[in-house]
């Protein structure tokens, strides 16, 4: 491996650490638990995924596990910054006073059942 892709994986790995630290940074400063999640997940999943290619740079032999460690992040980061926030929200967890809209409270209301996400109740 030549010194220029040993600096370029260094770097690509550098700025995966950079995102990963501002992911903390963001649970740390995010007024409501909601606004933590979002910010917890966006800058994670790209941290990791660019450890992983900065990874793959130093490591070409690894490319294939850490592919499927990427498909592994990828499918479960989301998921479960979904599954947080809407086990936050049926917990009634204050959103802070700056926060502009509550989509999900707009459909339990729409819908009228006060269970968003919930199969509508069906005729005998």
């Amino acid at each position: 491996m030549g010194a220029a892709m040993e600096i370029v994986g260094s770097f690509v790995v550098l700025l995966g650490a950079f995102f990963l630290f501002s992911a903390g940074l963001g649970v740390l400063r995010m007024p409501d638990p909601f606004t933590r999640i979002q910010a917890g997940t966006k800058a994670t999943t790209l941290g990791n995924l660019l450890v992983l290619a900065g990874l793959g740079i130093h490591h070409p032999d690894w490319a294939l596990k850490l592919l499927v460690i990427a498909g592994f992040v990828l499918m479960t980061n989301p998921v479960s910054s979904h599954a947080l926030s809407r086990a936050a929200h049926r917990a009634r967890t204050p959103m802070a006073p700056t926060t502009g809209a509550d989509a999900l409270r707009e459909d339990e209301a729409a819908d009228g059942s006060g269970n968003a996400g919930s199969a509508p109740a069906q005729a005998p």
